[in-house]
């Protein structure tokens, strides 16, 4: 995750980059990106994407939805299943009954309002999904929110990444 972190002029000094967290603690940068690595190994490019661009949706993190938007029109997904994933439960044609699965349970996990993951959300990502491949997935749910955290708390900003930069 490499980019140019500098706001442009017009940006509001409200709105301004706070930190940059990864030069101050390189060896949790290197971590992450560790983690990163290895919780999409295995896993479809395009879900991935998906998963990533719904949690960043849910966090409000504009650095990481201009990267995986990004990402995934470089992996393929289209235009169009992009923007409906915001309203993905009124646009479930879209997408297969696996890729919904796994929205929903991205949303569960990412937003935990109940404190829990819901026994529905659960039994269907894991009637879609075989025991590794739901491991897998729940770990790139994971990490794209603790990715969000960094991004939404430091105000990275958006709009410099390029696909394949990382």
């Amino acid at each position: 995750m490499t980019s140019d972190h500098t706001a442009p002029a017009e940006y509001a000094p409200e709105r301004a980059p706070r930190l940059n967290w990864a030069e101050h603690v390189p060896d949790v940068y290197k971590a992450m990106v560790r983690l990163d690595a290895a919780a999409r190994r295995g896993m479809d490019p395009k879900l991935l994407e998906l998963v990533k661009i719904r949690a960043s949706q849910l966090n409000h993190c504009a650095f990481c939805l201009d990267m995986h938007t990004k990402d995934a029109l470089a992996a393929g997904e289209s235009v169009e299943r992009i923007i409906q994933l915001s309203a993905w439960e009124e646009s479930a044609h879209f997408y297969t009954e696996k890729e919904l699965a796994a929205i929903a349970l991205t949303e569960a996990v990412t937003v935990l309002t109940d404190g829990f993951v819901p026994d529905e959300v659960y039994a269907k990502a894991a009637a879609q999904f075989e025991e590794a491949e739901l491991a897998q997935l729940l770990a790139a749910i994971t990490v794209i929110n603790a990715w969000n955290r960094f991004g939404v708390t430091c105000r990275m900003t958006p709009g410099h990444y390029q696909a394949g930069q990382r």
